[in-house]
């Protein structure tokens, strides 16, 4: 098995593993959590230096899930990783798990930033980048902004700032599935072009394809080797990617399967 084949079986597996989490907890937000997975695998098992023997390592890299209720997307990939056991999945959202919603970096090893409050994250990916300087360590800093997300102003200045300070050592993804609670952005509120303003605020920019593991790979040995300014990688995603009758559809963002669409979802996933 090649090393793009090893990331697409990790990458269905979190899949099976979210639909898991949304099922067993009859809430969440299975859409914009499968269309994320194939960048969490390449991240998490391939690119980021980080030991789930030690998951506050000093010097690891950073992770930051600003789209934090796509929770269900991280925790899997966190359990493939080692950072706690699988069976805990299956408490997603219960109210005395330590699994929640939104991820809570005092409660799940492994999560680098609370998130939930739509717009922040980029804030704090940047104070994680910059104290990297400071401090004159080499880790690198990821931050998955959501479409519908960077409908919020704030980003806006996280990414003037980012720029200001020249954070090469910041990674920005967007997973652009180009759906949000309402429908598409292109019509609730657009962003587009993406690339094109995240280039006018000085970030490197790519546009790749989120579902294509070997691009995401390319993708992110080209950040690491950009100097003097952060990287934006604006990855086209499919919304619910890998369960066809998921794909595509806006209604999928926050609504978890009955048990009939569970078992078509893994058996779907499974062909």
């Amino acid at each position: 098995m090649n090393e793009i084949e090893r990331l697409e079986n990790i990458a269905k597996q979190i899949r099976l593993d979210i639909i898991e989490e949304v099922y067993s907890a009859k809430s969440g937000h299975p859409g914009g959590a499968l269309s994320a997975a194939d960048i969490l695998a390449v991240l998490y098992f391939h690119e980021m230096n980080i030991n789930e023997k030690k998951p506050n390592m000093e010097n690891r890299d950073r992770f930051v899930l600003s789209k934090g209720h796509a929770s269900a997307a991280l925790y899997a990939t966190l359990a493939n990783r080692g950072f706690f056991s699988r069976d805990i999945l299956k408490t997603f959202r219960n109210i005395n798990s330590n699994l929640q919603g939104h991820p809570d970096k005092n409660k799940v090893p492994g999560v680098d930033m609370t998130t939930g409050s739509l717009g922040q994250g980029l804030s704090a990916a940047n104070g994680m980048a910059i104290a990297g300087k400071l401090n004159k360590q080499d880790y690198r800093v990821y931050c998955m902004l959501g479409d519908g997300e960077i409908e919020e102003g704030q980003v806006w200045e996280a990414a003037m700032a980012a720029a200001h300070y020249k954070l090469d050592n910041l990674c920005v993804i967007v997973d652009n599935n180009n759906l949000q609670i309402d429908g598409e952005i292109s019509k609730v509120m657009s962003s587009y072009p993406i690339d094109d303003k995240f280039a006018s605020f000085g970030f490197e920019v790519m546009n790749i394809d989120g579902h294509d593991i070997d691009e995401i790979i390319k993708a992110f040995e080209v950040a690491r080797n950009i100097k003097g300014k952060p990287t934006a990688i604006i990855a086209k995603t499919i919304k619910g990617k890998g369960v066809d009758f998921m794909e595509n559809q806006a209604g999928w963002h926050g609504k978890a399967p009955n048990e009939d669409e569970y078992n078509r979802a893994i058996n779907y996933i499974n062909k």
